[in-house]
């Protein structure tokens, strides 16, 4: 089974857009994605990150949403 997961972009390195990275904060915890699926992505903005990916870019009220269904099934999870 795949999950996609929504991250809030904190810092970006590189100018080739096939290059560039992103530190994404996943409720705290960082990582280091490739942006070279979306050239556009701005600090602040969030993005569903799927095996290392950026794979699109979300607004605020989307992945809140999405972030708060995954925290209720959460203590089903475990």
């Amino acid at each position: 089974m795949c999950l996609a997961v929504p991250g809030k972009i904190v810092k970006i390195q590189g100018e080739d857009p096939l290059y560039r990275t992103g530190k994404v904060s996943f409720g705290g915890v960082l990582k280091e994605v490739s942006l070279a699926y979306v050239p556009d992505v701005q600090i602040d903005q969030y993005v569903i990150v799927h095996a290392g990916f950026a794979l699109t870019v979300l607004d605020e009220e989307e992945a809140q949403e999405t972030l708060n269904y995954i925290q209720q099934c959460a203590p089903v999870m475990q």
